[in-house]
């Protein structure tokens, strides 16, 4: 299906990955132009089970990673299965799966097969571990690479337990690192006029995010810990309470810091040793945040995150998930998707020219199916054909 004057349009991305990282990655595909053709296995993406929230016949979190794809279901285990997938290779240009390494050379169709047959092929895989090394093949997920990768060591009360980031940061910053190798990988195809093999790891992802706790190992810091909402290496750079709802104030120099005392009218604060630079504040917190509390007290959080931000003091207020939403910024940036009765979280990338087209809600489970084979070359009674043998279920098969 063509998408024109999408950067990415005339690209085909054969998309056999489920859950989260992979379909993350094809849907960012797909805003920007590629068809993306989705396909399920008999059983159905899981994800469309992940509910409630339900909204048709799949679940909230289906349809917050599928947008700008097409659907159809295919059985791999069955020979004419794989036969009908090399038949739409044919004219793609990308691969996406995120299947247990080794399991599609398990099928005989590794990338060394497919690659031999299709030279300008893309494959990308999702793993948890990669496919070598101590923990090669291995299943990943994410708040086990969470765990594993240092961030539950670092995030959560200065006394408190290691704690699970609330949201799966480390499937969906595979998923962005996937994106950004295969858009690499078909810039240098230009050149090269072949595909190659890109991977992405979530263990390899875990590890990427863990800036600046590394690079203060590396240099002889002391070991990393938990700190709550203060920050490492800067200080004042934390939650402060209002007089109504708490205000995070990221202050990164002097000069920020004199204005927001200006503002705050204790001018004298930002001449006190104690405070003079980010050091003496680094080992006076408690000293800091009671002065800049105790002057926080008249006013209203919004209002002061608003009028700090204005004079170059970065402030903002700790909204919920409906104020996130609600936020009058948020509408202005086009980050709220209406297609119908879809709605989803908007691209957060910018392209001028090219920008991203939200066209088409996620798909119910196989529902281009005869669009898509038609298009493959595939008459009438050949799709029927396959249905009536099990390789095309209409209905997720339990």
């Amino acid at each position: 299906m063509d998408k024109p004057n999408g950067a990415l349009s005339g690209i085909r991305v054969i998309d056999l990955s489920r859950v989260l990282g992979g379909p993350y990655c094809t849907q960012v595909l797909g805003d920007y132009g590629a068809d993306v053709i989705k396909i399920e296995p008999p059983g159905g993406d899981e994800t469309r089970g992940w509910g409630p929230p339900f909204e048709g016949d799949a679940a909230s979190y289906f349809h917050g990673l599928n947008r700008s794809k097409r659907g159809m279901a295919l059985d791999l285990r069955h020979h004419d299965g794989k036969a009908l997938l090399l038949q739409l290779l044919e004219g793609a240009d990308v691969l996406v799966e995120n299947f247990k390494p080794g399991t599609l050379e398990k099928w005989g169709l590794s990338y060394d097969i497919l690659s031999a047959r299709f030279p300008r092929l893309i494959q990308c895989r999702i793993s948890g571990f990669g496919a070598d090394g101590p923990m090669g093949g291995l299943p990943g997920y994410d708040a086990v690479i969470q765990a594993m990768a240092g961030l539950m060591s670092v995030n959560g009360e200065k006394q408190g337990e290691p704690l699970r980031v609330g949201l799966p940061i480390v499937d969906i910053v595979t998923g962005l690192n996937a994106v950004i190798g295969i858009t690499l990988a078909l810039h240098e195809r230009t050149r090269s006029g072949l595909g190659q093999f890109v991977e992405t790891a979530l263990f390899d992802s875990g590890l990427s995010l863990m800036h600046p706790h590394f690079p203060n190992v590396f240099y002889g810091g002391p070991p990393p810990r938990r700190t709550g909402n203060e920050h490492p290496n800067i200080a004042p750079y934390e939650v402060y309470r209002t007089a109504t709802q708490p205000i995070f104030l990221a202050v990164g120099n002097n000069v920020q810091f004199a204005r927001l005392c200006e503002l705050l009218e204790c001018h004298d604060v930002s001449l006190d040793e104690r405070f003079a630079t980010n050091g003496a504040r680094l080992g006076n917190r408690d000293a800091l945040r009671d002065v800049l509390e105790s002057a926080m007290a008249r006013w209203e959080g919004d209002k002061l995150a608003d009028r700090l931000m204005r004079i170059g003091v970065p402030c903002g207020p700790v909204l919920d998930t409906t104020q996130a939403l609600a936020h009058p910024h948020t509408q202005h940036r086009d980050m709220i998707v209406n297609i119908g009765h879809y709605k989803g979280t908007g691209s957060p990338i910018k392209l001028a020219r090219t920008p991203s087209r939200y066209e088409t809600p996620p798909p119910r489970f196989a529902e281009h199916t005869d669009a898509i084979l038609h298009e493959a070359g595939l008459t009438v009674q050949q799709i029927e054909h396959l249905r009536a043998k099990g390789v095309l279920p209409d209905v997720p098969v339990a």
